[in-house]
């Protein structure tokens, strides 16, 4: 079997027997300042004449222990699956409706400990740690002529191709961002982690819009002609609020930060050009073939743009190939800043920044690596022995897969680099907690987001660890407390018991955190406590941004609570996950440890055994008063 990892090479062809090019063929209210004049030359802020304001959050900001969101049940159903984008029926029809679903109790979990285990009384005297996770912001530049909106039509139950919340994707972050600044003030936050897929597609004008809401800058939203920048609420720049100084939040990769819509590798045929064309992309559907994603197999359908003069974002520009109406391509206005980046340049561009720390992590990662690696690990509280391994599990882009690009999969340089860095925590008596996009043990086999099995192409590069190699490793260190996740747009909460009945140690947490793109729009908060039994628990809860009514990140809510009434996704809603090789089939095919998540929420205290040296050395480190 070949291995081919070239992992020093920085330019890598992408080997294919399929024709790719011809595929593409066919294929708080702080006024700062700026012109819309600029607005051409430019993604970020600038200095003018006309104020801009920001868009201010509810006084009340609460978890979702206080309060959840419920949306409320339609029947008879009168949208259908495949007509999300009629937006301006929604009202009428009473699509978007959500009232307070009541507090979501935080359920106490010991899973993964010695059997007979009852709960401690209380907490040693110590300040947790406490930190926020946000994953799959999909910041989304609606007018690109290179997205795959009009599939959405095509198959019905994909809201992560087309979903009106795209047009608020930036007011959205900066509703989160907001919301964890005024729970800073209540209890401070110690860091902020994003878990992967900042852009939808890869572009610089959505990393930068994604960078700078976190800076606090000026935000215009829009791009090619810009239209209705000065009139649509979705178009209008705004002043993002910026993350509270005091916070340094760090950044993973996600699928979509390095690949054409999270799917196809940049250079097949002419997706780069595409990003900056005129023309709007044409292509077959995808997500129908999604094992031959370079499929020609007609018909081909011209993938659509969002109308940014239209108040509801009406889909235009979408269509099949040769109908009445698309004889030719439809064109856009092109734009410069639509370019699509490299690896290596999606992480160049966190060094760009004004809030901390330069370089969001990257600033982090080992030397002698490729370019474009982005792996690091840091250490959030000196005086707390806790390391966190933020870990690139996506694809590469010369692994000669045709499927689409969404599975979990580690080189040989990472998966050498995440031993490494596992032993080492053993070594220096620190608990590890692994930060990766991409979740493990959830999806089933041929699925596209499953762990990757390259081995119909022994040619191409290898898995450097199979899941059941991989589960083996994460069992070996016991001082691994959770591997937090995202891409899944789901907060299930996974128990890895101990491969070892007399090593409860060895077990370890799956925690994922939902989509700010998909219902329910939440972030996740974290606190690790040292109980006064010298075990550990990790409070899990999640965050609904604190939107006001009548702002753009309200709309994206209510627009959200539509999209899944319309689409009702088992997968927010589900009572548990389906098992997967190589656990145990139990007799309903569920897997148990996956509890319901009631509107799609889940809150949990997890508790974790110490090895024996673990617990003496905290019992130093920390004695009882």
């Amino acid at each position: 079997m070949a291995d081919h990892d070239s992992e020093k090479s920085g330019n890598v062809t992408t080997r294919s027997e399929i024709t790719r090019r011809d595929f593409i063929r066919y294929s708080a209210g702080t006024v700062a300042w700026i012109s819309l004049g600029t607005l051409n030359v430019g993604c970020g802020s600038s200095s003018s004449e006309t104020p801009v304001a920001g868009y201010p959050i509810d006084s009340t900001v609460v978890t979702t222990i206080k309060k959840t969101i419920k949306p409320a049940t339609i029947y008879p159903v009168t949208i259908d699956k495949f007509n999300l984008r009629k937006v301006s029926e929604y009202d009428s029809k009473g699509y978007g409706v959500w009232s307070d679903g009541g507090p979501l109790a935080s359920e106490q979990r010991k899973d993964i400990m010695p059997g007979g285990y009852t709960y401690p009384s209380g907490t040693i005297n110590l300040k947790p740690l406490r930190f926020f996770a946000m994953t799959d912001i999909h910041i989304t530049d609606k007018e690109s002529p290179s997205q795959t909106i009009y599939m959405q039509q095509l198959v019905g139950m994909e809201t992560s191709t087309y979903s009106p919340t795209m047009l608020y994707s930036t007011q959205v972050l900066d509703a989160a961002i907001q919301t964890v600044n005024a729970l800073h003030k209540q209890n401070s936050i110690d860091f902020v982690i994003s878990l992967g897929d900042a852009c939808n597609s890869t572009q610089y004008n959505e990393l930068r819009w994604y960078i700078d809401v976190l800076d606090g800058k000026v935000i215009s939203p829009s791009s090619g002609a810009h239209v209705g920048a000065d009139s649509i609420d979705y178009q209008k720049p705004f002043k993002a609020a910026g993350l509270d100084s005091s916070i340094p939040w760090y950044q993973a990769i996600g699928n979509h930060d390095h690949f054409w819509l999270g799917s196809i590798p940049l250079d097949a045929g002419d997706l780069r050009s595409s990003y900056t064309s005129s023309e709007v992309i044409a292509m077959g559907n995808a997500l129908a073939n999604a094992g031959n994603i370079y499929s020609t197999t007609p018909p081909l359908f011209y993938m659509g743009v969002i109308d940014g003069s239209t108040p509801n974002g009406d889909i235009v520009k979408g269509g099949m190939v040769g109908s009445p109406g698309f004889t030719v391509p439809p064109t856009v206005v092109p734009d410069p800043d639509r370019r699509s980046l490299t690896k290596p340049e999606w992480v160049e561009e966190f060094f760009k920044t004004s809030s901390g720390p330069v370089g969001h992590g990257f600033n982090l990662v080992p030397a002698g690596q490729a370019d474009g690696f982005a792996c690091y690990s840091f250490v959030p509280k000196s005086a707390i022995p806790i390391k966190v391994i933020v870990l690139d599990n996506t694809q590469r882009e010369d692994d000669g897969s045709i499927g689409i690009h969404g599975h979990g999969f580690l080189d040989r340089a990472r998966w050498n680099w995440l031993k490494a860095e596992l032993a080492a925590g053993d070594a220096a008596g620190q608990f590890m907690i692994i930060a990766a996009h991409v979740p493990i043990s959830v999806q089933k086999k041929d699925t596209f987001m499953e762990w990757f099995d390259n081995s119909a192409n022994p040619s191409s590069i290898q898995n450097a660890v199979t899941l059941p190699g991989l589960l083996a490793e994460l069992h070996s260190h016991p001082n691994l407390l959770m591997w937090i996740a995202g891409h899944r747009h789901i907060n299930a909460v996974k128990a890895f018991v101990t491969d070892d009945p007399g090593k409860p140690e060895r077990g370890f947490w799956q925690v994922e955190t939902s989509s700010l793109h998909d219902f329910p729009q939440q972030l996740r908060m974290f606190e690790i406590n040292l109980n006064n039994d010298y075990t550990l628990s990790i409070v899990t809860t999640n965050v609904d941004p604190a939107v006001k009514a009548g702002t753009p990140a309200a709309t994206a809510r209510k627009y959200a609570v539509a999209a899944i009434q319309i689409v009702n996704s088992p997968d927010i809603v589900q009572k548990s996950a389906p098992l997967v090789v190589p656990e145990t089939q139990a007799g309903n095919g569920l897997d148990p440890s996956i509890h319901p998540m009631p509107t799609g929420s889940y809150n949990a205290e997890l508790f974790v055994e110490l090895s024996l040296e673990m617990k003496v050395k905290m019992q130093s480190l920390f004695p009882k008063p």
